[in-house]
């Protein structure tokens, strides 16, 4: 059937987690959560789909809202909602290890099922990166929805708007003052902006840094780009290049995790942070990402 497919799940997994993450904010606007589904827009090859996804007997099921897209635009939707719930990722060794954590033992058995929530397109990754940098995260959210309802493409279905994340062509032509009138720093627009150019000019693609196999050298590579440094470039890595052992060490929410999780009066030391990852070798990402869903308990 052409209105609906059907993406099969593995038996780690949890819609309910999953959506509990998706729906920290308020004012996220690029999806919407109802009814026990998620509904998302997005643009294959400048054509808008809608769609809406609900989970049973181990399957996705991805409905089209408001026309069916070619075989081509389903098979690509399909490959993005796998990439977002990060479908692929087998999480057996992760849990093996974890079962033997004092740190992510009792996390782990309460959410599990929970996979890491990633940002397919390389773009949105990057320019969420830096507009959460050094602020909380309820403004960073204020940030990104100025920004997609300025500059996203949007569709109506059933009186409901839905966005897209603006892409880089067109972010590329917009100036550091249009991005200040929406509370920009100025620093945070210039970032944005010359990431959109370099992407547009073909100098930062996610194809060639899923090519790299040495992520300390993909590290470097993001690290490359004015406004990344090394939280921003682990976060990329974890959320969009789906490496699992990306560690954003200096996370102000992985921080604050730990500071609950183990009972402490304070945040813990980097080093200390170091010295209780010692374990998660190769699993760094996803033993944050459980640690930040303690956040919304």
């Amino acid at each position: 059937m052409g209105e609906y497919l059907d993406v099969f799940t593995p038996s780690e997994f949890n819609f309910e987690e999953c959506l509990v993450f998706l729906g920290r904010s308020e004012q996220e606007n690029l999806h919407q959560i109802k009814d026990g589904g998620i509904t998302k827009l997005i643009n294959v090859n400048e054509k808008l789909i809608l769609f809406k996804i609900t989970h049973a007997n181990q399957h996705l099921r991805i409905v089209f809202l408001g026309g069916t897209p070619s075989k081509k635009g389903r098979e690509n939707v399909a490959a993005n909602v796998e990439e977002w719930f990060d479908l692929q990722t087998d999480l057996l060794s992760f849990y093996e290890m974890a079962s033997q954590d004092q740190v992510l033992k009792e996390v782990v058995k309460k959410h599990y099922g929970l996979r890491v929530m990633c940002i397919p397109d390389l773009f949105e990754a990057l320019t969420w990166a830096v507009m959460g940098q050094q602020i909380n995260l309820s403004f960073a959210y204020t940030l990104k929805k100025r920004f997609v309802e300025n500059y996203g493409e949007s569709l109506i279905f059933n009186k409901e708007t839905y966005w897209t994340f603006p892409s880089y062509q067109k972010i590329a032509t917009i100036t550091v003052d249009d991005l200040r009138k929406l509370q920009f720093t100025n620093r945070k627009a210039e970032y944005i902006i010359g990431i959109a150019v370099a992407m547009t000019k073909g100098h930062l693609l996610k194809e060639k840094l899923l090519q790299e196999s040495d992520m300390k050298k993909v590290e470097k590579s993001l690290m490359a780009i004015r406004g990344i440094g090394a939280w921003s470039a682990n976060y990329v890595m974890m959320k969009c290049l789906r490496c699992t052992s990306a560690f954003p060490l200096a996370d102000v929410g992985l921080h604050n995790a730990l500071k609950t999780q183990l009972g402490l009066d304070q945040k813990p030391t980097l080093k200390e942070i170091e010295d209780l990852s010692k374990n998660w070798e190769g699993w760094q990402g996803y033993a944050t990402f459980y640690l930040w869903r303690t956040l919304y308990e």
